[in-house]
């Protein structure tokens, strides 16, 4: 058999402490004295007018009996020593970083918004931007994993601009949620999306005990794009990652038509995006015609089709990084946002930012 720990001698003293005590008449506490002691009243007068044993608090109220006292602060000392106790051992265990960790997500930070630069809430601007980018119907693992990433990449930015930095990122508004969600699914979507945020809270995702680079997208065209090709050295992490779901998606395939031009796909990726077009005697990136002519992915062709510039896409947004609905097919197959953000981020490790922010402070 184990051996009973000290904690659970603790426990058990208590019990006993308070199976010693029992209510009496009036009010008054009878305590019961254990085997050989005579059992005394709390209350009970002498001759002279005095009740026995009793003593004077240092505020000039009545306190219990010596022996009672004495056992009723060793009883405190139990409690307090309960109460701390887990505190303790997470601190000894993971650093004061960790208990901490939540103050970090109750901090707030200057946005710039159409009725101009507002201080609110991190947590408020965070969920905002889940709700822009994010189907709130997705599962719970899923929205976890995108919190993750909308952390890490509002901390970035205050790292980098720091703390007085205004950030650009466009978000929702509870009044806009309602709109897009409807007044019957608000409270059940914004609750959602909530707790997502607080099952994150303090975690952002890092590489080598930086703060990772950590790009999202609803769709790939079925893989993922290299980090080097997209985007320059630097991302190891940023890896070709097979989603096979992607490729069965509704939205895989759209296509545009668009007046006639001079234009070609001058140069693809290895995962089939397209890094540059050639626009009569111009060239430009793959990304910056995406969006000059709105066109849902930069994964595109163009052909000539009855006079006219007929473009197809595949896939939803620039395709690096986390794809968000395969990262809804993962959760729906049982996959926790830890291992989420490890398929999509090989290499990197959660922590608290607590830790990162210390580390900058030290180096």
């Amino acid at each position: 058999m184990y051996r009973k720990s000290n904690y659970q001698k603790s426990i058990k003293s208590i019990k006993k402490e308070f199976a010693n005590i029992k209510p009496g008449r009036r009010g008054f506490l009878i305590w019961r004295r254990t085997a050989g002691e005579h059992t005394s009243k709390i209350g009970h007068m002498h001759p002279a007018g005095h009740r026995s044993g009793m003593g004077y608090s240092p505020s000039g109220g009545r306190r219990p009996p010596g022996r009672l006292w004495l056992r009723l602060k060793k009883l405190g000392c139990y409690l307090i020593i309960i109460v701390l106790l887990p505190y303790i051992i997470t601190v000894f265990m993971n650093g004061p970083s960790l208990v901490f960790s939540s103050k970090v997500d109750d901090t707030y930070v200057n946005v710039r918004t159409d009725a101009g630069v507002l201080e609110m809430p991190v947590e408020e601007y965070c969920i905002g931007i889940l709700a822009k980018e994010i189907p709130a119907n997705y599962k719970k693992e899923a929205l976890e994993a995108q919190a993750v990433l909308v952390r890490t990449d509002i901390y970035t930015k205050i790292q980098e601009a720091g703390s007085n930095a205004v950030l650009e990122e466009k978000f929702w508004t509870q009044q806009k949620m309602q709109e897009a969600w409807g007044s019957t699914k608000y409270y059940k979507y914004y609750n959602k999306l909530k707790d997502a945020w607080k099952k994150t809270e303090g975690k952002v995702l890092t590489y080598e005990d930086k703060l990772a680079k950590v790009p999202f997208c609803r769709l790939t065209n079925g893989n993922t794009r290299d980090g080097k090709e997209a985007v320059g050295d630097g991302y190891p992490y940023l890896t070709i990652v097979d989603c096979p779901e992607d490729i069965e998606a509704a939205e895989q395939i759209q296509t545009v038509t668009l007046d006639d031009m001079d234009a070609e796909v001058a140069q693809c990726d290895t995962a089939g995006y397209v890094l540059s077009v050639r626009v009569g005697q111009e060239t430009v990136s793959g990304e910056e015609f995406r969006n000059t002519y709105q066109l849902a992915s930069s994964c595109f062709t163009i052909q000539k089709y009855n006079g006219k510039l007929r473009i197809t896409t595949r896939g939803v947004g620039h395709g690096i990084g986390m794809s968000q609905y395969t990262a809804n097919e993962l959760a729906r197959d049982g996959m926790k946002y830890e291992e989420i953000l490890e398929y999509f981020f090989k290499g990197t490790k959660l922590k608290e930012v607590m830790q990162i922010v210390q580390m900058e402070k030290d180096s």
